[in-house]
């Protein structure tokens, strides 16, 4: 899930309009709408506020489980054919 939409669902989850959101945030409503198609990224300060009003942390909205999957190992190895470290 991308951070537009996770965006998206927790506005609706908490009964928000775009315009209602852009009004707390002090912006405008196409920038939620940039937001919510991941057409446009909130800096810092917009996601700590969307974070807040939206009673979602930040890690949930920034997190991206397909990236994180990716990087996961897959196959076991063993240490020992590495050597001992000093």
């Amino acid at each position: 899930m991308t951070l537009g939409e996770k965006l998206k669902e927790a506005r609706k989850q908490v009964g928000l309009s775009q315009e209602e959101l852009s009004e707390k945030l002090g912006v405008s409503r196409s920038a939620v709408a940039k937001w919510e198609t991941d057409k446009g990224i909130p800096d810092i300060d917009n996601l700590k506020n969307i974070s807040k009003i939206l009673n979602v942390s930040l890690d949930y909205l920034l997190d991206d489980v397909e990236k994180i999957d990716e990087l996961v190992m897959r196959e076991p190895y063993n240490l020992s054919d590495y050597g001992k470290g000093n």
